[in-house]
């Protein structure tokens, strides 16, 4: 059975796998010497069970196991979103051009050849765990932007789903339309993120029971400025910038922030815009009641002879909805 030992949170966690226990005893060894908390498993599949309890910061496994090898032990853990980003380092014996390719493919974050120098393996322990936790770092503040973005929902009984039904719709329309899965992926987190900026919007005007005066109006707007200026400071978050900032834009130049036209509105935006259109009208408010989708698709449709939407976005919409991918 693996070895799993309990660590303070700020000590760094190695999960190390290997089926010859003397191997695993150097490894521990070496590297608890450093000031690491080395767990061990003596196969992929022990090592999964593990990293599913208490995900390590750093996985070094042998190649060569039985059940299952560090080729498929690192592949699954590259598979998961909840595990993804956890570096994995094979150490193998192996020093054929097909073993690396295969390790590269599984997606490895580096290859250790046995027999491995010590001094080596720490620095590239080190290094490797020093970047996870500055990816950790990210995290942590992608998921504070998150929960900014629910509480503004959470604000507004009446809009209760609202980001969630978004990020399905969208990535849902960018799907059928052919884009990439890094466009769908900005999509998704656009849904969630796309209103954040209204965290810097008075209760009084977002949650007005009625419609908004032109100057309150005008403070409605800034939540795309407040917002872009919230995930600025993310890499993580630049392909959903100009979904957040720009998805009130018009294609005829009338909307806002930036008055943007035709091919300047950027297409996820665009998207967005379409979808925001479609849940907002097809949703109840305490000024209007819900209205249902063939009447939402009149609109959307008058919208875009208005030169405001793309015309095949908004087909490709109705096409989806007729489907049955966006309910009822």
């Amino acid at each position: 059975m693996g070895e799993r030992v309990t660590v303070a949170p700020d000590v760094a966690r190695v999960l190390a796998v290997d089926d010859g226990p003397a191997n695993l005893a150097l490894l521990q060894q070496l590297l608890t010497r450093d000031g690491y908390c080395v767990s061990t498993a003596a196969d992929g599949i022990e090592a999964l069970e593990m990293i599913a309890a208490e995900p390590p910061d750093i996985v070094l496994t042998d190649v060569v196991m039985p059940r299952c090898d560090g080729i498929r032990l690192c592949r699954e853990v590259k598979s998961r979103p909840s595990t993804r980003l956890i570096p994995v380092v094979l150490i193998t014996s192996l020093r054929g051009r097909e073993e690396r390719l295969l390790g590269i493919e599984a997606g490895a974050d580096d290859f250790l050849l046995k027999p491995f120098d010590p001094h080596e393996l720490r620095a590239r322990v080190r290094s490797l765990v020093r970047l996870k936790r500055h990816t950790d770092d990210l995290d942590c503040a992608e998921a504070v932007i998150l929960s900014l973005a629910r509480t503004v929902e959470a604000r507004d009984a009446y809009t209760e789903g609202h980001c969630q039904r978004l990020s399905i719709m969208a990535s849902a329309l960018g799907r059928r339309i052919g884009l990439g899965d890094a466009d769908i992926e900005a999509l998704q987190r656009g849904g969630v993120l796309h209103d954040v900026g209204k965290i810097g919007v008075p209760d009084s005007i977002l949650l007005k029971p009625g419609h908004l005066t032109p100057r309150e109006f005008e403070t409605m707007k800034q939540h795309t400025l407040i917002g872009d200026r919230l995930c600025s400071e993310l890499r993580l978050l630049r392909a959903v910038r100009p979904i957040v900032r720009h998805h009130h834009e018009r294609l005829d130049g009338s909307g806002y922030p930036d008055g943007l036209a035709g091919a300047a509105v950027p297409l996820l935006a665009q998207i967005m815009g379409v979808v925001d259109v479609f849940d907002a009208l097809t949703t109840a408010r305490p000024y209007k009641q819900a209205h249902a989708a063939p009447r939402a698709f009149e609109e959307l449709a008058a919208e875009a002879r208005r030169g405001w939407r793309d015309a095949a976005l908004v087909d490709e919409l109705a096409a989806l909805h007729a489907e049955g991918v966006l309910g009822g």
